[in-house]
């Protein structure tokens, strides 16, 4: 949804639930843009996107199996949310070698007091990851989507150090080890994340509400029709970080009717957009504006998909510079995130 209304659960009222949803691996959103479930009471609503979260446990595992943690490494946790990741990393090092960071000042405080409860305390600042750190690590593991990396990473990077992050605007996990040029190389490996894109504020950015009202409907100056079916973007993996890296900051929506209709947006910054509508898996109708045909791009990459049984963005070796580019390649294929 492009307006999503989020409603306020009372953990106290219900503890059975509240303890069910504390241990499910599930993502729990704690944060709407600036409101915070804390600050709510019962029967509030919040409508935006979520800037802050407990994420699910099995995908904080999973990231730091990527990162190889051993024992005595000092950590840099990217994104605080709620302290969960702060607590099971103090919980495998002692909370001396852990240092978590968020730009939020209410989530770094909060999560410190929580934290404190259970005996855990370690290092929690109000700190903007974009930005310098604090402290120089052995890993930095972060739970927030950045693009390019920052360079502020590779600095405090140690040498032989590691970095596992996603790539905002894809499902990429990349994990990296420092080279002696202060850069870093590695891979974007097979398996798929999604974070919130690191904030370097108190709000998020959002995704073009007004202009998606605009267009939701409207003419375009290109109409044609499509051989593939209409497919929603953002549950097709591959697709969505392939496209991703080739066309950045583009947002897809999509909605599918009670009688089959199936109708799919992208949106860029630039004033492009691309609308494709059709009753199950027909021919759609392609409504595409402005500088960039956004559906014909995607188009010749699932004909690619196609073609190779596969998109290469998946499994592809990653070189970056200190700067925090990231040239990524695999087979022919070349790529390059950068601001």
């Amino acid at each position: 949804m492009w307006h999503d209304t989020w409603e306020v659960r009372d953990g106290p009222a219900d503890p059975e639930a509240w303890l069910e949803a504390a241990y499910y691996d599930q993502s729990v959103v704690t944060q709407i843009d600036t409101a915070h479930a804390d600050h709510a009471v019962s029967g509030d609503q919040a409508t935006g996107r979520p800037t802050s979260s407990a994420t699910l446990p099995s995908l904080l595992v999973q990231m730091y199996r990527h990162a190889m943690i051993t024992d005595d490494m000092d950590i840099l946790d990217v994104g605080t949310g709620s302290g969960y990741g702060a607590a099971l990393l103090s919980a495998r090092l002692s909370d001396a070698h852990v240092v978590s960071i968020d730009v939020d000042e209410y989530l770094t405080k909060i999560a410190a007091e929580r934290l404190d409860k259970i005996s855990f305390r370690p290092d929690v600042r109000a700190v903007d990851a974009t930005g310098p750190l604090p402290g120089t690590y052995d890993r930095i593991i972060a739970t927030v989507a950045v693009r390019p990396i920052p360079a502020s990473w590779l600095a405090a990077l140690r040498p032989d150090g590691r970095l596992v992050t996603t790539i905002s605007g894809t499902n990429l996990i990349l994990t990296a080890d420092k080279t002696p040029d202060g850069g870093a190389t590695g891979r974007t490996e097979w398996d798929r994340a999604g974070f919130m894109d690191a904030r370097t504020g108190s709000s998020c950015r959002h995704v073009m509400p007004d202009r998606f009202t605009a267009i939701r409907e409207a003419d375009g100056d290109h109409v044609a029709s499509s051989q593939l079916p209409v497919i929603n973007v953002n549950q097709a993996w591959d697709l969505y970080s392939t496209f991703g890296i080739m066309v950045p900051d583009v947002v897809h929506h999509y909605e599918e009717d009670p009688d089959g209709t199936r109708t799919a947006w992208i949106l860029h910054p630039d004033g492009s957009w691309a609308r494709a509508t059709a009753k199950g898996n027909k021919s759609p109708v392609i409504h595409q504006a402005g500088p960039q045909r956004l559906w014909d791009t995607l188009d010749d990459l699932r004909s690619q998909w196609l073609c190779d049984g596969s998109l290469p963005a998946y499994g592809a070796k990653a070189r970056i510079t200190p700067d925090g580019t990231v040239h990524l390649s695999r087979g022919r294929w070349q790529a390059t995130i950068t601001n």
